[in-house]
Order: C-alpha cells, then sequence, then structure tokens
C-alpha cells in the first residue's frame, strides 16, 4: 500500500458559492460560484478518487474494499465496514446560507436517511464582516420553533458570532446553525449528506422557485436546548498540536509549525487526515520519500503509518478516529 493518498476534488457549485477555492488550491477552471470542495469523500454518489500513483482512479470506498483495517483501523474497519467514515470539505460562503440542522444517528436511520451528522468548522482567513450563526440563544420548545418559522422569525433565536481566522466550532448534531457570508473554513464531519433546511431568508433558486424546507423532519432532528458559548475555545500555541476537538465520530488538532516536526502514529489504531489550511510545507516519510503539504492540500495516511515528519512554515488540521 501506498505511504499517502491524494484526491480529486469534488467541486459543488452553490447558490451562495463564491470565488475563492480555486484559487486556494491553484485549479485551473472556469466554474463560478463554487461554494464547496470535497476534498475526501465516501459518500455514495459523491466519491473522491486518488490523484496519481498506482492506486490513481481508485475511489475512497474502493481503498476500504482493497485495504480494509491496514488503511482505516482494526476498530474502524469493523465499525464502517467498506464506507469511508469522515467526509473533508473547503467552503467559501459568498452568501449566507440556510439554517439547518443535521440529525443524529439514531433520528436519521428511524427518517431512512442512513447515518446521521456531527460536523467541526475551522474558520480560514475570512472577510472582516464573516459571521455565523449557531445554537439557540434560550430553550425553546417544538411548538415555539414551528411559530417562529412560519413568522419568519426564527433567526432571532440564534446566537451570531463574528468570526476571524483560527476559531473553531463543534457542531453536533441537532444543534441548529448557519454559514454566513464572507466565511471561508475547512469543515470535518461524518460521513454523511442529510441537511434538513429550516429557513432560507426567502431566496428563490435559478428557476424562481423558493427552496424547499425541512420544518417537520428538523423537528424530530433539533436539540432544544441552549448553552451560554458554543464556541471551541482553546490557546494556540506554535510547534505542538492542539486539541480542538474530541468526540466519538473525530478527534481534530491544529499544528502551526515554524520548525520542523515529528509525528509518530505507530501506536494509533486509525488513519489519518492532514488538512494544509496556510503556509507550505514537506512531509518525509521513514523511507526518505516526500510529498507537499501546502494550503489546499489535504493527505490521507494509512492507519498502518508509523514515524514522519513535517518542515515548513505550514498550519494543518490533523483528524482520525480514536
Amino acid at each position: 500500500m501506498e505511504k499517502f493518498f491524494k484526491f480529486n476534488p469534488l467541486l459543488k457549485q452553490t447558490i451562495w458559492g463564491g470565488g475563492r477555492i480555486a484559487p486556494f488550491k491553484h485549479l485551473d477552471t472556469a466554474a463560478a460560484n463554487i461554494g464547496e470542495s470535497w476534498e475526501l469523500s465516501g459518500v455514495a454518489g459523491s466519491e473522491t478518487t486518488v490523484a496519481g500513483g498506482p492506486c490513481g482512479g481508485m475511489t475512497t470506498n474502493s481503498l476500504v474494499a482493497e485495504f480494509g483495517a491496514e488503511l482505516l483501523g482494526r476498530d474502524n474497519h469493523l465499525r464502517f465496514g467498506g464506507e469511508f467514515p469522515l467526509l473533508v470539505k473547503f467552503i467559501d460562503a459568498a452568501g449566507d446560507l440556510s439554517v439547518q440542522v443535521h440529525p443524529d444517528d439514531d433520528t436519521a436511520r428511524r427518517q431512512g436517511r442512513g447515518r446521521g451528522k456531527s460536523e467541526m468548522w475551522y474558520v480560514m482567513d475570512s472577510a472582516p464582516h464573516a459571521k455565523m450563526m449557531i445554537g439557540l440563544k434560550r430553550r425553546i420548545t417544538p411548538e415555539e420553533y414551528r411559530r417562529l418559522v412560519a413568522d419568519d422569525t426564527i433567526c432571532e433565536a440564534i446566537n451570531v458570532y463574528d468570526v476571524k481566522e483560527g476559531d473553531c466550532f463543534y457542531i453536533p448534531a441537532g444543534r441548529i446553525h448557519s454559514i454566513g457570508a464572507g466565511c471561508f473554513l475547512t469543515e470535518i464531519q461524518q460521513t454523511s449528506d442529510v441537511t434538513y433546511r429550516i429557513y432560507d431568508f426567502k431566496r428563490r433558486d435559478k428557476n424562481g422557485n423558493l427552496r424547499q424546507l425541512h420544518t417537520e423532519e428538523a423537528a424530530e432532528a433539533i436539540d432544544f436546548s441552549a448553552h451560554d458559548d458554543y464556541r471551541t475555545l482553546y490557546t494556540p500555541a506554535r510547534n505542538r498540536g492542539v486539541e480542538l476537538v474530541d468526540c466519538p465520530h473525530f478527534n481534530t488538532a491544529v499544528y502551526d509549525l515554524d520548525e520542523p516536526m515529528t509525528l509518530d502514529y505507530s501506536g494509533l489504531d486509525s488513519f489519518v487526515i492532514l488538512i494544509c489550511v496556510k503556509g507550505k510545507g514537506t512531509i518525509t516519510f521513514d523511507d526518505g520519500s516526500q510529498t507537499s503539504l501546502d494550503a489546499g492540500e489535504t493527505v490521507l495516511l494509512p492507519a498502518a503509518t508509523g514515524a514522519l515528519a513535517v518542515r515548513g512554515v505550514v498550519t494543518f488540521l490533523e483528524t482520525y478516529i480514536g
């Protein structure tokens, strides 16, 4: 098996998409309104394919079928079978995304939608006015939720955050949220494409129709409780991993390096994904082989990976399932 895998991104054009993803990733494309770049995906119908090497052209889940526990890790292979369990995206919001929610695994299965979706956001170099809506300001009832949606006042019940580069938010299934105009971010999530649209600011699609809402499905999925603060609070540090999220679905840390660093995964029973959000770096493996880790690149390391060295002035996210 190869030391690492990189993938051909799937570019998703959306009514709220912008123009930042293609230059960030150095892509030669005339496509406009690119809202998302799916960097690594095992979602049925939207799988990424390996870019180059002996496995070039293979889909993500074909890699899982070929290499099994050697790629995923023993426990992950038993848990997820033939499906790669995480989805990694870059998101560029030139306009506001809809107010939405995702179901948890139990609710999704009950509704016939497969797996649920918990996710996290790491904010990259965003516009000065960038904002997000996350979490309820106060506990509400399902009946009150329906009234707020009907009255076009649901946004008044949601917290609004000014965001800047380096901010992080964990969005567990059930937490109401919306990415605002000007946000540029990395999203790490369960392998699922289940989204319930609650409110869409009365926008119309290219055919002039109001986009579909999922008011009742969302009512079954929403966590109606409230918290004081929905940010992920952490202290940035240079040249070491800083934990951002430790949840049942993934573990994520951020590394901000200006010195060489050795990462040893020999004791970890999981694949590792490195997502470069800023700068330029180089990964050197134990056999001396190398690959780049530059802004806009995502690298999948198999569970069989041991130690490797990262050099450069580079900021990247490390995620795995522990």
